[in-house]
């Protein structure tokens, strides 16, 4: 999918959100063709707007289009942090049942 499903509001116009993955590639594209007429046909984008994405990518780099890099890093962060709370939980209840299973079982040693 070239843009994300939502819209972006600028005064009573929509614009699309074009991908990063999407921006990069007819930024590619713009170089290996150097037609944007064409593609800006082939795809529906401004002329204008691939011209802007060539250049960004030719003075930054494929991270120009990255919305929030540490984004991602950061969910995985909270991820992480959610799962060992989990497996500590999950040790304390094998502990208690351990302990409780040990309590039951010596009364009824000979």
């Amino acid at each position: 999918m070239p843009y994300s499903k939502d819209k972006q509001s600028v005064g009573s116009v929509k614009r699309k959100i074009y991908t990063p993955q999407f921006k990069f590639d007819r930024a590619i594209e713009a170089i290996k063709k150097d037609n944007l007429s064409e593609i800006s046909r082939r795809y529906g984008v401004n002329i204008n707007l691939i011209s802007k994405w060539r250049s960004q990518l030719l003075t930054q780099g494929p991270r120009v289009f990255a919305t929030a890099p540490d984004q991602e890093n950061n969910l995985l962060k909270a991820k992480m942090s959610k799962l060992e709370q989990m497996l500590g939980k999950k040790e304390v209840e094998l502990s208690l049942i351990k302990n409780f299973s040990d309590f039951y079982a010596s009364p009824n040693t000979p």
